[in-house]
């Protein structure tokens, strides 16, 4: 296991208290704790950011997540495990996470959602994919730790 580079969260810590500001928003919008959390950890296994994905998986179970589902996440597609609502968050959150060589047209996606979302839902939606990823970018490049401990 690596050791962490730098103390980032307290050399800039109003940056990083900003960053957990936009996290505080997103955990009163209308998504709800588990779909949040799903598209978190999803964007996160995309990333390769170990300590991001372990710590949504564990907020996945709090939230009484079954582990079939949790362990079915990076095969969405290919299981029947998640709702309508659900497959359209997550193609989102691929969508807006693999941008580089995916400049394609991304209506089909956004129809997708507005067929599942409102307006409101898709924007706190997408802010929750990009506050993920800035996350994922701070935690992959001080190469925060994963903790070994037991996932209920």
């Amino acid at each position: 296991m690596n050791e962490p580079r730098l103390p980032w969260t307290e050399i800039s810590p109003k940056a990083y208290q900003a960053l957990a500001g936009v996290g505080a928003a997103i955990a009163k919008s209308s998504l709800g704790p588990t779909l949040t959390e799903l598209i978190q950890t999803r964007v996160s296994q995309l990333n390769g950011c170990a300590f991001c994905v372990d710590m949504h998986v564990r907020d996945l179970r709090r939230h009484g997540e079954t582990w079939q589902r949790i362990n079915s996440l990076s095969t969405w597609r290919e299981t029947r495990l998640y709702s309508q609502r659900e497959r359209a968050a997550l193609n989102w959150a691929e969508t807006m996470t693999e941008l580089v060589g995916n400049h394609v047209n991304r209506d089909a996606d956004f129809d997708a959602l507005k067929s599942q979302f409102s307006d409101q839902e898709i924007v706190e939606l997408s802010w929750v994919i990009a506050q993920i990823n800035a996350w994922n970018r701070m935690a992959i490049g001080m190469q925060s730790p994963v903790a070994e401990k037991e996932i209920a």
